[in-house]
C-alpha cells in the first residue's frame, strides 16, 4: 500500500518511521512547509536505498507521487483544507486528532466522506492499545457498564510548550472517543463541564461528566498540572465498572523505570516507532489503516468520521457548560 505523510511535526515523524518499518506498507511522500522537515525526517529512515520524494506544496505531491492514502499529520487548523483536497483527489485518508477546531469545520467534509467512512478514518489511536483492546474485550464479554472514569495529566510545562492549547482538546478528546467506542457509538444525552482559568492564566484543568441513556455515568479529568519529578508526559488512568465486575488500566507510563540520582520512564506511551521493527498502537493503527485502504476491513468503532462528529459535538456541549 502505498502512502504520503503530510505534517513533520513530532507525530508526523513517528507516522514516516513506522510507516518505514511496516511490510503493509511503501512510504512514498512527504510533505512538510519546510524543506529542512524534509530533509530532518529522510535523516530518521536509515537503510533505505533511496530518499522518501519529499515535497513543499500538496498538489504537486498528489500529481507526482503515486500514493494511494495519505497521512494527515498538520497543524490543527489545516486538517479541514488538506483532508478536503485529498478527498475529493479521490484519496483514502487517516487524519490525525483533532478533525478540526470546531463542529462547522468538521461537518463541511460530510460530502466527501463515504457513507461507511471508508475513505475517512480518524487517527483515534487508544482504541488500538493492548490493554484497551483487551479491555473492550472485556466489557463486551462482561456486559453493560455501569461508570467509566478517566484521568488524564500532562505537565506543567504543557501550558508554555503548547500555547493556546486546552486539556479539553489536547488531552481529554482521547478519553472521549475511547469512551464513544466503549459504548459501541452512544451519544450521551446530558453533560457538564467545568474549566479552571485562574485571571489571565491559561486554561490547565478541566473536568467533565457525560450521562448515557442507559444510566451509564462516565467522567473525564484533564489537566497541565503534574510536576517535573513524575513523567515526561504525566500519567493516565482509566477505571470501568459493571455489574459484580470492575477494571483498572495505568496506560501511561509503561511499566519500566530506569533510575540514577532520580527516576526516569523512558517509555510514555506504547509507541516504539523504530524503522526496522515498528510496535505497539501507532503501528497497529497504521496497519489497520493499511487494511481499510484494501477493503478488507471496516473502519473501526471510535475511528469513523461519525465518531469524531459525536466528539466534537460532546466539546462543544462541555464548552457551553463550562461557560455557564
Amino acid at each position: 500500500m502505498k502512502i504520503g505523510v503530510i505534517g513533520l511535526g513530532a507525530f508526523g515523524k513517528l507516522h514516516a518511521q513506522t510507516l518505514a518499518g511496516l511490510a503493509e506498507a511503501d512510504l512514498v511522500a512527504l510533505v512538510a512547509r519546510r524543506q529542512a522537515s524534509l530533509d530532518e525526517t529522510n535523516m530518521l529512515l536509515p537503510g533505505r536505498d533511496t530518499e522518501v520524494p519529499g515535497y513543499l506544496d500538496l498538489h504537486e505531491a498528489i500529481s507526482a507521487s503515486d500514493a494511494q492514502a495519505w497521512i494527515v499529520a498538520s497543524s490543527s487548523a489545516s486538517h479541514v483544507p488538506i483532508t478536503k483536497v485529498l478527498l475529493e483527489a479521490g484519496k483514502t485518508v487517516l487524519l490525525e486528532k483533532p478533525i478540526a477546531e470546531d463542529l462547522e469545520q468538521a461537518q463541511s467534509l460530510a460530502p466527501l466522506v463515504a457513507d461507511d467512512s471508508s475513505n475517512l478514518m480518524l487517527g483515534h489511536i487508544l482504541i488500538f492499545n493492548s490493554e484497551i483492546r483487551v479491555l473492550m474485550e472485556q466489557v463486551n464479554q462482561r456486559g453493560q457498564l455501569t461508570y467509566i472514569n478517566c484521568v488524564r495529566h500532562r505537565p506543567t510545562s504543557v501550558v508554555t510548550n503548547y500555547p493556546g492549547e486546552s486539556p479539553l482538546y489536547l488531552t481529554m478528546v482521547h478519553d472521549l472517543y475511547m469512551t464513544l467506542a466503549l459504548t459501541h457509538g452512544d451519544p450521551g444525552k446530558r453533560f457538564w463541564a467545568r474549566s479552571a482559568k485562574r485571571g489571565d492564566e491559561p486554561c490547565d484543568l478541566t473536568i467533565a461528566h457525560i450521562e448515557f441513556e442507559s444510566g451509564l455515568l462516565a467522567s473525564f479529568s484533564a489537566s497541565f498540572l503534574t510536576t517535573p519529578g513524575m513523567g515526561d508526559d504525566g500519567f493516565d488512568r482509566l477505571e470501568v465498572f459493571g455489574k459484580g465486575w470492575a477494571a483498572r488500566l495505568e496506560p501511561n507510563p509503561r511499566p519500566i523505570i530506569v533510575w540514577d540520582d532520580m527516576n526516569h520512564f523512558p517509555m510514555n506511551l506504547e509507541i516504539i516507532a523504530d524503522p526496522n521493527a515498528p510496535a505497539g498502537m501507532l503501528a497497529e493503527q497504521l496497519r489497520c489503516f493499511c487494511r481499510v485502504v484494501r477493503g478488507m476491513q471496516r473502519v473501526p468503532i471510535g475511528a469513523r468520521y461519525e465518531d469524531a462528529i459525536t466528539v466534537q459535538q460532546w466539546c462543544a456541549a462541555f464548552e457551553r457548560s463550562a461557560a455557564e
